[in-house]
């Protein structure tokens, strides 16, 4: 899932600190960089992107994942980020039965080792979190036989931003009796502080 990279648009809480130009300039590396990554993993067959965005309209959207050479987009649509990850959860389970990972792009580095350690873990578990510096995940993702049961339940009671959103996805999937695995945890990058406290 991505926002359209905009000038004045794109990192608005990184742009306080280093300015429009050099906040765009990030976004688009990182959204450059895991798109890479997922599409180094399609080339051998071991997952299909599905890219959700927000920011633009169906025309210009199809445009700029033309010119990403990717084949499977949608818009993100309205709501809150739990009901936008809820619908694209839908879409793609109509598509295929397969299991599904959502993962934003705010993850410099984010490696094709990270995603396929999240499909093996969704063997034996219903579903996978890797958590993040801020208290919500980088990615979140569901066995193929309970997606269909916890596409609903699993974004309730979450004030989106704070900084227990995991905590309570977490509750979500205990209530269902979802058996939950964790990734490593990382560093998603929307503030100066996040770019430091990497090092």
């Amino acid at each position: 899932m991505t926002k359209w990279p905009a000038y004045s648009r794109s990192k608005t809480r990184l742009s306080k600190d280093i300015g429009d130009k050099n906040s765009l300039r990030i976004n688009k590396f990182l959204i450059e960089h895991t798109i890479s990554v997922a599409k180094y993993l399609e080339k051998k067959d071991i997952l299909d992107i599905s890219l959700a965005v927000t920011g633009i309209g169906p025309s210009k959207c199809k445009k700029w994942c033309k010119e990403m050479e990717i084949k499977n987009f949608n818009l993100q649509g309205s709501g809150s980020l739990g009901e936008r990850m809820k619908r694209q959860l839908l879409i793609n389970h109509k598509k295929n039965s397969r299991k599904i990972m959502i993962i934003g792009t705010d993850l410099p580095d984010l490696c094709h080792l990270d995603l396929i350690e999240g499909i093996s873990r969704l063997e034996n578990k219903d579903a996978i979190l890797g958590p993040s510096n801020d208290g919500g995940y980088w990615l979140i993702g569901f066995s193929a036989s309970i997606l269909k049961r916890c596409i609903v339940s699993t974004f309730i009671n979450i004030k989106w931003s704070k900084d227990d959103v995991m905590q309570r996805t977490i509750n979500n999937f205990y209530q269902d009796k979802v058996s939950v695995g964790y990734l490593v945890s990382k560093i998603d990058i929307d503030t100066i502080s996040d770019i430091k406290r990497r090092g």
